[in-house]
């Protein structure tokens, strides 16, 4: 049976950061992300209703790509279409075989031959800015703009709330508005304070006087002291208690401490980044979060787009982690292509993570990691439903997966054509749709019966 991988139905096409545009303002188009096993951030705009795409034409110099290979349409919406035009090697629209001449509904991502193209309902921003790596750290357009208004934060006033989900690089992004403001030569302090147990978290923030408590026989300094000249970044702001929380208020709007056991403040100067992954006016409704603490820290604010809905970055992001594990390694499309089809709830860490782990895998048995050596689980959301699978990654190990599955109305279908063509399975494969070795795998797998066999070539 023909595995799928993961696809979000219920998001358009990536529309790669851009900001909210009239409809008839937007250009439609195909981001190339690999190709050849390089990834690459090249745009093919949709000009036009449709795009032929082919071997040489609109930047796919892919040998495994026939001359005229498929056929890509947009309905002026957020609508795209495959048609395979009766390639030598296939169409997959989103991990699944497109039947040839006929137009299928593709979602997420277009494979041809050995490349793979992101549609996409908006390309301007993408053409604008491209996809960088900047520090160790792949930024399409939408973590690019977004970055942009951190530094703009930055430079304007010393606070910031980030809002993303977990593994979407918030601490990433605390670390850049420090970098951009003007505390900048100090260090940043990064805190998780859903791993503060409550009962100690005064004192690991505020710091105590000798003799403040029992056991405390020396002065020990908080986050807060630690931070001074730098950045504060706490992690899961929420987590904290209510009496913690209004302490912390003071020191932000003050910029004073009082450690535990002290008598007298302290004068302290930081940038202060605070981040959830849920909705902070929620957290005020249900008591997790002082309404006041909201109105002081709340704004300026950021939200981190999920990975998701940044495939321009994945397969950057997929290769900088095989370097990672061995330079030897490289990546068979497959592999990107079920990347690129998975949901990532744990998104760049989680992405990261499991790469690392398919190329352990893959190096007891070569250099080419491939989809069968992503975990079956890896990039699936948590709960019910049928967790995402990879493909087939080739066809010397599985090439029998691509295939179409056979139910009564594809049987019907091949034992027309052959009926049609003598039994000839070259001449059925074509009238199909198919390539030959494609058909007489179905053949075989399935038991289905030819009326001659096919001639010698």
């Amino acid at each position: 049976m023909y595995n799928r991988g993961f696809v979000d139905r219920t998001l358009p096409p990536s529309t790669f950061g851009a900001r909210a545009a009239d409809e008839a303002d937007r250009v439609p188009g195909l981001l190339v992300v690999f190709t050849n096993g390089a990834a690459c951030a090249r745009v093919i705009p949709l000009d036009q209703e449709s795009l032929e795409l082919g071997r040489g034409v609109d930047k796919i110099d892919d040998g495994r790509v026939s001359r005229r290979h498929a056929l890509v349409a947009h309905d002026g919406s957020a609508r795209f279409m495959v048609t395979d035009l009766g390639s030598q090697n296939g169409t997959f629209a989103d991990g699944q075989l497109a039947p040839a001449h006929v137009a299928t509904p593709v979602h997420r991502v277009v494979r041809v031959g050995d490349s793979l193209l992101v549609p996409c309902a908006d390309v301007r921003a993408l053409q604008r800015l491209g996809v960088r790596t900047v520090d160790g750290f792949v930024r399409g357009p939408a973590m690019q703009m977004l970055l942009d208004e951190v530094a703009l934060a930055a430079s304007v006033g010393a606070i910031l709330h980030v809002r993303g989900e977990s593994g979407t690089g918030k601490e990433g992004v605390a670390r850049a508005f420090h970098r951009a403001g003007p505390r900048a030569s100090g260090g940043v302090v990064a805190v998780n304070c859903a791993a503060i147990p409550h009962q100690i978290a005064e004192r690991l923030l505020f710091g105590a006087k000798k003799g403040a408590y029992s056991g405390a026989d020396s002065d020990a300094s908080g986050y807060l002291q630690e931070a001074d000249g730098g950045t504060l970044f706490l992690d899961e702001i929420g987590e904290l208690d209510a009496a913690v929380q209004a302490k912390l208020l003071r020191a932000i709007e003050s910029k004073e401490i009082l450690p535990l056991g002290a008598a007298k403040p302290r004068k302290v100067d930081f940038g202060f980044v605070s981040a959830t992954n849920k909705d902070l006016r929620a957290l005020v409704a249900k008591g997790a979060l002082r309404e006041d603490l909201y109105f002081r820290v709340g704004r300026p604010a950021v939200t981190l787009p999920p990975l998701r809905s940044r495939p321009e970055e994945i397969a950057q992001l997929v290769l900088a982690e095989l370097t990672k594990v061995s330079s030897a390694l490289t990546a068979h499309v497959t592999l990107v292509e079920q990347c690129l089809l998975r949901a990532w709830p744990g998104n760049v860490r989680e992405l990261q993570a499991e790469v690392r782990t398919a190329a352990q895998a893959a190096l007891a048995d070569g250099n080419r990691v491939t989809s069968r050596h992503l975990a079956a689980t890896a990039g699936s959301a948590f709960g019910g439903g049928e967790v995402a699978r990879s493909p087939a990654d080739d066809r010397s190990d599985s090439a029998r997966k691509r295939m179409p599955q056979v139910d009564d109305e594809w049987r019907r279908r091949i034992e027309e054509a052959l009926r049609a063509n003598n039994g000839n399975v070259a001449g059925a494969a074509r009238a199909l749709g198919l390539h030959r070795t494609q058909l007489r795998r179905l053949l075989e797998r399935h038991n289905i019966v030819t009326s001659e066999e096919e001639p010698e070539e």
